[in-house]
């Protein structure tokens, strides 16, 4: 079981940086797969990117170049450094969690509540 809370949303002016943090805690959260979703009005939760246990990251091509994902075991908390924001990354970003590693929401058991991006223009 991992409990999940996400912190560091905001408004943000195009071109500006976040950074997403999700707190987790589970005993074994070491072992399990990372990932970020979001989700834009009216639109279906898509995938953003997504860390194994061991460190390997993908991305999402919409992002690829301007966000990075990572870990810290020790600190049970996953990031989502975002630059070069855009208009179009305005969505609630949501951290997931499995002992899988996919690009699939349905693959993942355990989500946050989520954190509002804004990104004007």
């Amino acid at each position: 079981q991992v409990q999940l809370v996400e912190s560091g949303g905001g408004l943000v002016q195009a071109g500006g940086s976040l950074r997403l943090s999700c707190a987790a805690s589970g005993r074994t959260f070491s072992t399990y797969a990372m990932a970020w979703f979001r989700q834009a009005p009216g639109k279906e939760r898509e995938f953003v990117a997504t860390i194994s246990w061991i460190g390997v990251t993908t991305y999402a091509d919409s992002v690829k170049g301007r966000f990075t994902i990572s870990r810290d075991n020790v600190k049970n908390t996953v990031y989502l450094q975002m630059s070069s924001l855009k208009a179009e990354d305005t969505a609630v970003y949501f951290c997931a969690a499995d002992s899988t590693n996919s690009r699939l929401a349905k693959a993942y058991g355990f989500w946050g509540q989520g954190t509002q991006v804004t990104v004007s223009s």
